[in-house]
Order: structure tokens, then sequence, then C-alpha cells
């Protein structure tokens, strides 16, 4: 075994990973933080953090869903598929070929996967950004499952989790992509009309419409460690103001700093975090009446 390591370790570093049958493309994966080689079940374990930098590597949405009591996910709105209304093509590919491709290669419909669950017993529902399917960008699938996750949610009388990543609007669907901000915004005043509170991760990266819209006005908003969040990437904006931005700008930490969001919370606390915040945002049973016994006077 140590043999195959070591024969393992050189042949990842040199670049020759096809010379030996008997070493696994995917037995060693390279933090891109720290340029560690790191063997990928010890990764996996980690819940994808990287052992030597604490490094946050992307999570797929079936990936975020342990976070959640086993058995307890019920999907919903698999049935959604997106549309081509526009007709449009770039570099002589149609957007309908780009989502047959995305749809294969990651075995979703869309970006966003919902339904409901529980943490610890409490009830939720949650919906995930896949950043691997188009860089979770927001198109009209992505807005209406969302929506309906939010409208789930007021209808049930129970939380929302949104974990959210992205790279802002589908420019194949035009406009229609841009009115799913509004869209989902809307949809979360039914969320504040039940009293029921909307939780926000973002992840890394969450940036364009995602960040400008319904990620930015939950009730609370949690970060990973890392994640680069914002509106416009750094280097647009440094081309724009023609100024040099520090190197943490767009951070979570950068943001918690700023007071842009709640907390930055690594994956190891995040379930007894959303636990305890579940907890609290509980509706309190309400007191039985008083019963007042009318007292006849003498």
């Amino acid at each position: 075994m140590k043999e195959l390591i070591r024969r393992t370790r050189k042949s990842f570093t040199s670049g020759d990973r096809q010379s030996d049958p008997q070493i696994p493309d995917n037995m060693w994966a390279k933090c891109p933080a720290c340029g560690q080689i790191v063997y990928s079940r010890e990764l996996e374990d980690n819940m994808k953090v990287c052992p030597k930098c604490g490094y946050h590597h992307r999570l797929s949405a079936r990936e975020w869903l342990t976070f959640l009591d086993t058995g307890s996910f019920e999907e919903r709105d698999m049935h959604l598929l997106p549309m081509d209304p526009l007709e449009f093509v770039s570099l002589d590919v149609s957007y309908a070929e780009k989502l047959q491709q995305a749809q294969k290669k990651t075995g979703l419909t869309d970006a966003v996967t919902g339904g409901v669950g529980t943490i610890e017993g409490i009830p939720l529902v949650i919906a995930i950004c896949d950043f691997s399917f188009m860089g979770a960008s927001m198109g009209s699938v992505y807005g209406e499952k969302m929506s309906r996750a939010v409208e789930r949610a007021a209808d049930l009388g129970v939380p929302l989790l949104t974990i959210n990543s992205s790279g802002g609007a589908r420019m194949q669907e035009g406009l229609i992509s841009l009115m799913q901000m509004a869209k989902i915004s809307i949809a979360l005043t039914r969320l504040a009309a039940a009293h029921q509170p909307h939780i926000s991760l973002l992840t890394d990266p969450c940036y364009g419409g995602v960040t400008a819209s319904y990620a930015s006005i939950a009730d609370i908003i949690l970060a990973e460690p890392g994640a680069n969040i914002g509106f416009a990437g750094k280097r647009v904006i440094e081309q724009t103001i023609r100024q040099k931005l520090p190197p943490e700008f767009q951070t979570a930490e950068f943001m918690l700093e700023h007071g842009m969001i709640d907390m930055v919370i690594t994956r190891s606390e995040l379930r007894a975090v959303l636990s305890r915040l579940l907890r609290l945002y509980r509706r309190a049973p309400q007191p039985a009446p008083v019963q007042h016994t009318a007292v006849m006077a003498s």
C-alpha cells in the first residue's frame, strides 16, 4: 500500500497519471488554495475541507443534502425543465445543446434542487444551487423552483434554507432571467407574512443577481470561510473605478467585517448552527387562555 501511495504521488506531481494502471485517476486531489496534494478519501471524510489549510471545496447539491437528517429529504418540482425561448446561439452552439450537455454532465435538470427535509427533527424547506450546472446561472426554472420553495415554506409554516452559489443571470434567457430576482423577492413577502425565517448560506462563488436579490435579504445570512461574494467581479470593479482593491475584497470575512453578513461558519459547525437557529425561530406555543371564575359578593 505504501508503495502504491508513493507511485501515485510521483505520477500525480509529474503529470503522468496514466502511467500505472493500478493507480485510480481520482485517488488524489490538489488543493487550489495551498497546493497540497490530499488523499481524496481523507478530503471527502472531512466534508471536502482541506485538512492542510481549511479551504472549502465546492459541494454538489447531493453532497449538501448530507447535512439533513438521513432519509428525510423529499425532492419537489423535478418535472420543471428549462426551455430555449430566444433560440439563443453563441459560437455555433445553441442554448438547447448547452442544456443537454449540462444535464448529462451533472445528472440535474437545472441548477436548483429543492424539497423538504429535517435537521435534528425540525422540518424545513431547502433549495440548493449547484454551481456545476452552467455556473448556477439564474434562469426561468431556477427562479420558479426557488419561488415554489419559498411559497411551500409559507404554506407549510416552516423555515426556508437556501444554499446559494451563482455566477449571475443566465444570459441565454435574456430579460426572463433578470425577472427572477423580483419574482423570488416578492415570493419572500409571503414567507414573512407567515412569520417564518429565511436562512441564506452563501458559498463560493456567489455573484450577480443572486447576491443582489433574495440571497442578501434573508433574516440570517451565513457564509463559508473564504467564499467570494459580490455583484460584479473584482477585476471589473477595478477597471471601472480605476483603483486597486484590497486582496481580501469580496471575501466572506470582508463582508462580515463590513456588516453585510451575520456569520462566517465552517462546515464542521454548520449543522449544529442551523439546528440552533431553527430552534430559536420555532414559534413558542401559545399559552392557554386564563379561566376567570366569577365570585359572588356576599
